[in-house]
């Protein structure tokens, strides 16, 4: 069940991760109406994530299955990224909004 978890959450995450790369380069494209839905994903995670005090639900799914806590005990990343993935992706996140709001502003006549 904890493999299947892992891999859930990871593949949430390529996705989560995915959303926001894309961010800057659908805004780069004047993709206003993708960079919206994309940043409604965005956005929805953070609050499921705000929710749950912080962490993904998934997290304490996967808890009930082992006593590992490593950073990366419900996920199959690094343990390095999965230490600092909401500091890395929410840098991320800004920074796409910065060209979000950056291309909107120039393109706005």
């Amino acid at each position: 069940m904890l493999t299947s978890i892992k891999a859930l959450h990871t593949a949430i995450w390529l996705f989560m991760a995915t959303c926001i790369a894309w961010l800057p380069f659908a805004a780069l494209h004047h993709q206003f109406r993708f960079v919206a839905v994309l940043a409604a994903i965005i956005l929805a995670e953070c609050a499921v994530i705000g929710l749950n005090h912080g962490r993904c639900p998934l997290t304490d799914l996967a808890a009930r299955y082992t006593t590992a806590r490593a950073d990366n005990f419900d996920i199959y990343l690094p343990l390095w990224l999965a230490r600092h993935n909401k500091t890395i992706f929410g840098t991320l996140f800004v920074i796409g909004l910065i060209v979000v709001f950056w291309q909107w502003i120039i393109r706005t006549p």
